[in-house]
């Protein structure tokens, strides 16, 4: 069986490498982006199974990227995480779609957590 991929999306290079590094070492094939703008150019290559993205970026802003993905992939699952402003954009990445919002810093056991129910539904689903 193919490995599920994880689409990670954030401007800080080491949350970036933070996550791979969990996921990868939980079984998770990989793809990192810099920005919302990144991560919509690497699904049109391949559509990952779950996207993990920071909220506050330069270019495309995380709720654009949920917006857009929500748009062209609908049913995506979308992990929502930030710092800024005391998580105050974690609402509304709720309203476009998230499926789960963390407000960072971030703990890895809730992490994996959310990203086994997530797609552990995703290979249900199938």
């Amino acid at each position: 069986m193919e490995k599920m991929q994880v689409l990670v999306v954030d401007d800080d290079a080491h949350v970036r490498s933070f996550l791979s590094e969990l996921l990868e070492s939980n079984g998770y094939s990989v793809i990192e982006a810099e920005n919302g703008r990144a991560a919509q150019e690497s699904c049109q290559y391949r559509t990952p199974d779950l996207v993990i993205t920071d909220l506050v970026m330069p270019e495309q802003d995380g709720l654009a990227t949920i917006h857009a993905l929500h748009q062209d992939w609908p049913g995506m699952p979308v992990i929502a995480i930030s710092g800024a402003f005391g998580g105050a954009y974690l609402g509304m990445a709720r309203k476009l779609g998230a499926s789960a919002t963390f407000q960072k810093p971030l703990f890895p056991e809730q992490i994996l957590s959310e990203v086994h129910r997530l797609t552990d539904t995703k290979v249900s689903e199938a």
